[in-house]
């Protein structure tokens, strides 16, 4: 009787709203920023979508920002460290080191990772995502510069060096404004598969700048034997030409990236292949630099937990067939490509063998000291006012004296 009489007093007191019913949990609301646009756009927010209708019981929803690309990285290093930002960003390595420097950006994450999930990706992608020895992302897709060949002038493509001077020499007429190929060989950035594969780089241990070493030297120098003497390269290789070259037959073979692929003409019957071997540097393979696209979270973020659920689920299996076959993009996750879709894809193979050979850009603060620099060098060589060593020896100087600056600081 006591018992009843004090349940008819607590149903009265509810219903007079004198005593508090309990508190629904608060939705977490993350920001994810990009810069996708187009096919990966889609195929990003459809993964979105996916992880919403999964966590609408936990009360998480991921919201997404598509930021142009050319102000991306300044708006990240404006409004993250002040806490105005999203809860997670995507973004190419290349910006980490600095970052990181720059202090309150990126969310370290060593602590949410287990060794399934460090596992889940290739190795030099997670090698990417690592500065000093601390991981503070999860890698999400890659991009990689491989052989783009037209199939009606080139049959079966070119294995090493010498194979593809000889077959590029057969297509190449000046005169008729044909070339055997064609890339942006005056960009450092295309010119890092020469100088990786003849075993050089941009630093040396302690990111030490090493432009102007031994086998950097002779990376140059043996790609302007190829505009030069073998006469097989156009002597102004811009982006415009190439891609007009390339959709109208006169360009045999050009190396680039998945953007390329997005430029070619209809009608165009292409494939692609791993660059070509380098019988000059004792058969090793070029080996092209790679940009990694890693999802961060925000130093700032109030709900780091969510958001790193976030990230795992972006960087999933079931995410990356999403991304790989819709998105057209490289995932970073080494399990999708024994998906039998993924693996009858030729493109999507073509990428995944390359980047076995694939390096790391550097994702050290010094590597914004190299762009200006380098980019003289090569200029200047193009134009022959200089010749490699000399070009090489003056980025040097310069970027030596930057990077001296930047430690002072």
């Amino acid at each position: 009787m006591k018992n009843l009489r004090l349940m008819i007093a607590a149903a009265c007191l509810c219903a007079l709203g004198l005593i508090a019913k309990p508190a629904a949990a608060q939705p977490k609301e993350i920001v994810l920023w990009h810069g996708y646009r187009a096919g990966e756009k889609t195929a990003l927010e459809k993964v979105v979508g996916q992880f919403n209708a999964a966590n609408a019981s936990k009360g998480i929803k991921v919201t997404t920002l598509a930021v142009p690309y050319d102000a991306y990285a300044d708006k990240i290093s404006a409004t993250v460290p002040r806490g105005k930002g999203p809860d997670l960003f995507i973004f190419a390595q290349d910006r980490l080191g600095g970052w990181i420097e720059a202090g309150n950006t990126v969310e370290p994450i060593d602590f949410y990772l287990d060794d399934a999930t460090r596992k889940r990706f290739i190795p030099t992608t997670m090698e990417a995502m690592t500065y000093r020895g601390t991981v503070y992302g999860l890698p999400l897709n890659y991009k990689v510069v491989t052989l783009i060949y037209n199939k009606k002038l080139v049959p079966t493509p070119p294995k090493t060096s010498g194979e593809l001077v000889t077959m590029a020499k057969k297509l190449t007429d000046k005169k008729a404004g044909r070339f055997g190929l064609a890339y942006s060989y005056g960009d450092f950035y295309y010119h890092s598969a020469l100088m990786n594969g003849f075993g050089g780089g941009v630093f040396g241990p302690g990111t030490t700048p090493t432009l102007n070493s031994p086998a950097n030297v002779k990376s140059v120098e043996y790609v302007m034997k190829w505009a030069d003497k073998d006469g097989i390269l156009p002597a102004e290789p811009s982006s415009a030409l190439i891609t007009s070259l390339f959709n109208e037959g006169k360009a045999g073979m050009v190396f680039s990236g998945p953007w390329f692929l997005g430029e070619i003409a209809q009608g165009v019957d292409y494939a692609l292949a791993p660059l070509p071997s380098l019988d000059e540097a004792g058969g090793k393979p070029m080996r092209p630099w790679m940009t990694v696209e890693g999802v961060y979270v925000s130093a700032p973020s109030k709900n780091k937990d969510a958001a790193f659920e976030v990230a795992k689920y972006l960087t999933s299996d079931e995410a990356a067939k999403v991304l790989a076959l819709e998105g057209r993009q490289s995932p970073a996750n080494q399990g999708v490509y024994s998906d039998a879709k993924v693996k009858a894809d030729a493109q999507l193979k073509a990428f995944r063998d390359q980047v076995e050979v694939a390096v790391p850009m550097p994702n050290v603060p010094e590597m914004t000291m190299v762009w200006s620099p380098a980019t003289s060098a090569m200029n200047s060589i193009l134009k022959k006012a200089s010749t490699p060593k000399a070009a090489l020896d003056a980025a040097q100087k310069a970027v030596a004296k930057d990077v001296a600056g930047l430690r002072k600081k």
